[in-house]
């Protein structure tokens, strides 16, 4: 590591699914023009609202008039779309050794994606990486990114303070929802400067993980 490498503290570290651990834009790209399509909406527009939100959500957002119920049906058939499409579903680089160390450290970490259980499951199996044992998914909380529910839940399943979390997130909704859980977050991707996370990488290579006693990891984050 370089001498200006960022340090960063913690005693658990929440991780995003699509984007950050795992590249499934492709996917995601076909999916969402397809609905764009069926909607009468511009797909670029679309494509700019939905990375990390849950499906309704970014329903909602894009067509304010239409009942939430419309949106809740849309956005299960959504799902559906995207578990059947992994093609193309790969992991960050870095991704799988990012992970092994975090087992390896026994450092307590949690998948909060707005993906469901069956989405999530998929996307993780076609990358090749093991599922972190906790996991918050869009069935476990009411409401979708950028609100923090997600972020929070996970660090009470692990116990620790949301002050002493570290959220990894690629998306501007994500990105939000981990500052307003009280979190400091490290943003993975092209997209993540965009949207004021602590410091950004450019995949999970550049991030080091150490386990430094009494429960305390430091993050080595650079090249």
């Amino acid at each position: 590591m370089s001498a200006t490498t960022a340090v960063l503290t913690a005693r658990a570290l929440l991780l995003d699914m699509d984007g950050t651990l795992v590249n499934s834009d492709a996917a995601v790209e076909r999916v969402w023009r397809r609905w764009a399509e069926r909607n009468g909406l511009d797909g670029d527009e679309v494509m700019k609202v939905v990375h990390g939100r849950q499906g309704y959500a970014s329903m909602a957002l894009l067509l304010p008039q239409r009942p939430m119920e419309q949106n809740y049906a849309d956005n299960a058939r959504m799902l559906a779309e995207e578990t059947a499409d992994t093609e193309g579903v790969v992991e960050i680089p870095g991704a799988r050794e990012f992970l092994a160390s975090l087992v390896g450290s026994q450092v307590p970490h949690a998948l909060v994606t707005s993906a469901d259980v069956a989405l999530s499951t998929a996307r993780m199996a076609a990358a090749g990486l093991e599922m972190p044992a906790v996991r918050v998914t869009a069935e476990s909380v009411g409401a979708s990114k950028p609100d923090p529910e997600g972020f929070l839940k996970g660090a009470a399943e692990l116990g620790v303070d949301p002050a002493e979390c570290v959220v990894f997130e690629d998306s501007g909704a994500g990105i939000a929802a981990g500052r307003s859980a009280g979190m400091r977050v490290v943003g993975v991707g092209p997209r993540a400067g965009l949207h004021g996370p602590d410091v950004v990488v450019r995949d999970l290579t550049q991030v080091r993980v150490e386990a430094v006693g009494d429960g305390v990891v430091r993050l080595y984050i650079g090249e």
